[in-house]
């Protein structure tokens, strides 16, 4: 029975990555320190299988028992996240994946890290394959987010090629699904959220930037299937189907029957216009494609959100 430690294990992805980590029959060690999780999402939990560790993976640590995997999934995502948190972002990228790989290292473990379609920048290719090198700005507002990432993925490769260390990146596309937070300031958390307190749903721009759109459940198993591989670089995991955010705003009111309009405000700056993952490598490699369609992945969420925002009972 293998064990495996997450960091980050009660964030959105993460706490759906030991969900799906228990199904499969490891034991979990789930590490965070709530800055943007919550105790929450890992309620549901319980068990011998599971072991909760509050710590902060910027701070040095040790675990004493063995590891089969160390999963870094601890970092701030979201641009609200990350604007509030600039140093702890880049820290968590930089100190974070240095301790994890050093704890790997230590125990002879396979290391997965989740990086970002951030590193592509606002990319001049497109669909965007792991072999584009990206557009980034490293003095940015988004900088400390993509370069904590791209650095994250450097220092891997290093540890990779001077320590002979099984390694595993995954590249995560926009992702949505249960346990994102209405705050979050994403895409659909933020559209739900304002359609159902029926305010304006707030666009950025003229709203003909792309995203595409991954249903949780089929971005964990698609970790999960590139944690067990044997795959040393990049992939990306995320949905190939891509649509303007005008079109997802749209599809939002339709789903949840609000009468609410459409607001413009100006894009923000070094926001990318678009993005979109070739994710040739994950099918031939990993076997791996998402199957949740859109519909059904949007009302799972909404309903989410629904239970969310209902009054706590008496």
């Amino acid at each position: 029975m293998p064990t495996t430690l997450v960091t980050g294990g009660a964030g959105f992805v993460g706490s759906h990555f030991c969900d799906l980590l228990l199904e499969k029959g490891h034991d979990v060690v789930c590490l965070d320190n709530f800055i943007t999780g919550s105790r929450d999402n890992i309620a549901h939990i319980t068990g011998s299988r599971f072991r909760f560790i509050e710590q902060d993976v910027t701070e040095p640590f040790s675990y004493d028992g063995p590891l089969d995997y160390v999963a870094h999934m601890a970092s701030p995502a979201s641009p609200p996240d990350y604007y509030a948190h600039p140093i702890v972002t880049l820290k968590c990228g930089s100190y974070g994946t240095h301790h994890t790989l050093e704890l790997a290292r230590e125990k002879n473990a396979v290391f997965l890290t989740t990086s970002t379609s951030e590193v592509y920048g606002d990319p001049h290719e497109h669909p965007q394959p792991e072999t584009y090198w990206g557009n980034v700005n490293p003095i940015g507002p988004r900088s400390v987010y993509d370069e904590a990432k791209r650095y994250a993925e450097a220092l891997i490769t290093a540890y990779h090629r001077t320590h002979g260390m099984e390694v595993r990146i995954v590249r995560i596309f926009n992702t949505y699904g249960p346990r994102m937070r209405l705050n979050d300031g994403r895409a659909i958390p933020n559209f739900m959220h304002q359609a159902l307190n029926g305010l304006d749903l707030t666009v950025y721009g003229d709203g003909t930037q792309t995203r595409s759109f991954c249903f949780v459940s089929d971005l964990v198993d698609g970790i999960y299937r590139l944690m067990t591989s044997s795959v040393n670089e990049p992939v990306n995991i995320g949905n190939p189907k891509e649509m303007t955010l005008l079109e997802m705003a749209q599809k939002i009111l339709q789903v949840t029957g609000s009468q609410s309009k459409i607001f413009h405000k100006p894009l923000p700056e070094d926001d990318p216009k678009l993005r979109r993952p070739n994710i040739n490598k994950a099918r031939r490699l990993l076997n791996w494609e998402p199957r949740v369609d859109l519909e059904t992945g949007l009302r799972a969420t909404l309903d989410y959100f629904k239970q969310q925002m209902e009054p706590p009972k008496s």
